[in-house]
């Protein structure tokens, strides 16, 4: 559980005066970053702490006050100065005709809300930024983007990896609602030092703190500001309406009447709680432990890719629910996994054979591991198996959670009934090579205009 805490009007209101836009210092531009970024470094100035800084939002004391509605606690901490422009203007009407869309967002971020403003306030950051998912991933964190970004926070695979979330076969943390919170305030943090401006550092949170710094280089080289503002014609679109959007989305929440918007309630209170796994444990059974549907369990435990939750792993579950996990996992008396897995050391081994090797069906095996129809397993493969007498006590190792990959190739036939043997494939082949021998010779070279050969 986590204790409720909050920042009042008042010093809120003296923090928002306090604020002041900072301009980043010289450093040499990085890597492009959410597609592999290289974090760097920058020399921030000298003196007192810079208003709006972790530091400096970190002194602020939270009173005893305690509002029901966590929008209301989300406001009282905004402290990223404001946009004003025509495209705030525009993004803001966009969502305000929109309740709809609005409606769902706030259903789905009902769930991981708090945790990501109490994470927000013990590091001392504007809660405004508890907002970001909203255009980030509308608050779904089954949300995937083009360029393979996932999770409410939208960290590509590389990224991802700079900031330790794990991507395996059982699991993808940028997914998941604790750790990919953690790394995004990380980098967010490590943005913010960086810049020494927020607005920049959304900036490169979209486009990279790389492109960032040079943008900041080649106005300055010009004589010109480095402000969001004043670097935005170098941007792209996106990047140049990413903070713009964040705005409309903050001015909405700060004021909805203003645009005739009803926001749902949120309660200002943990949704979920943490829950200790001590061996593997189907998800279904996990769920049905829990007395939820699979799709509310899969909802704050989005990370788990297989229908065994295996490894170190904690899930999340609602208060209540975790009470009735506990009671319900003391009287349970039955297997909680039904999986294991096995490793493919030939290519002799195929579905067909490792179903009835298993005692289970192909459609289980390719469905249990995601496994589309025409492909076929190649050896070194790690797949999900049903469990057998011999391993109905043997819990997914650690090393193999980290570790297993699988791997595929097309199907092309050899595995199916009516395959040819060995002796055909080496005479069809034979066969084939010789064709396109002869075809070879007696092709005429193409000659253009010019009468020389294309190649």
């Amino acid at each position: 559980m986590y204790e409720t805490t909050r920042i009042s009007q008042a010093l809120a209101v003296v923090l928002l005066i306090a604020t002041l836009p900072g301009h980043a210092a010289d450093s040499a531009p990085g890597a492009t970053a959410l597609g592999g970024s290289t974090l760097g470094s920058s020399t921030v100035g000298s003196g007192a702490t810079r208003a709006g800084s972790p530091q400096a939002l970190a002194a602020v004391k939270s009173d005893d006050y305690r509002d029901p509605d966590l929008w209301a606690r989300i406001r009282s901490g905004y402290a990223i100065p404001d946009v004003d422009n025509t495209l705030v203007a525009k993004h803001v009407q966009w969502y305000a005709s929109r309740p709809d869309n609005l409606a769902r967002i706030s259903s789905r971020a009902s769930l991981y809300l708090y945790h990501v403003v109490l994470e927000l306030e013990k590091r001392g950051m504007p809660t405004e930024l508890a907002l970001l998912p909203v255009i980030e991933s509308a608050f779904n964190p089954q949300a995937l983007s083009t360029a393979n970004a996932a999770g409410i926070w939208q960290f590509v695979p590389d990224t991802g990896k700079t900031f330790n979330l794990q991507q395996n076969m059982f699991k993808d943390e940028r997914r998941g609602v604790l750790a990919s919170t953690d790394a995004a305030l990380t980098y967010l943090q490590r943005l913010y030092t960086m810049f020494g401006d927020w607005q920049l550092a959304l900036a490169a949170y979209n486009w990279g703190e790389g492109n960032v710094q040079k943008a900041i280089q080649r106005n300055r080289s010009l004589g010109k500001p480095t402000d969001f503002e004043s670097l935005s014609e170098l941007m792209p679109a996106e990047t140049r309406n990413y903070v713009p959007r964040l705005q409309a989305v903050k001015n909405i929440i700060a004021n909805p009447g203003q645009y005739g918007v009803s926001l749902p309630l949120i309660d200002n209170q943990p949704y979920f709680t943490t829950v200790d796994k001590t061996s593997d444990i189907d998800l279904a059974v996990a769920a049905q432990l829990a007395e939820m549907s699979i799709d509310e369990f899969k909802a704050l435990n989005p990370q788990f890719k297989k229908p065994v939750i295996a490894g170190d792993s904690q899930i999340l579950l609602p208060k209540e629910n975790a009470e009735k996990f506990h009671l319900n996992l003391a009287q349970w008396g039955q297997a909680l996994s039904s999986w294991t897995t096995h490793k493919i050391t030939s290519a002799k081994e195929n579905i067909a054979s490792l179903a009835s090797k298993f005692g289970t069906t192909p459609e289980v095996i390719r469905q249990a591991n995601n496994i589309p129809p025409q492909m076929r397993l190649k050896a070194g493969s790690t797949i999900l198996v049903p469990r057998t007498e011999a391993t109905a006590h043997n819990d997914i190792t650690e090393n193999i959670v980290e570790n297993a990959q699988m791997l595929l190739e097309a199907d092309r036939g050899e595995s199916r009934k009516g395959k040819m043997s060995g002796v055909q494939r080496i005479k069809a082949r034979a066969a084939h090579a010789v064709a396109e021998i002869k075809s070879r010779v007696s092709r005429k070279p193409a000659v253009n205009a010019n009468g020389r050969k294309r190649r």
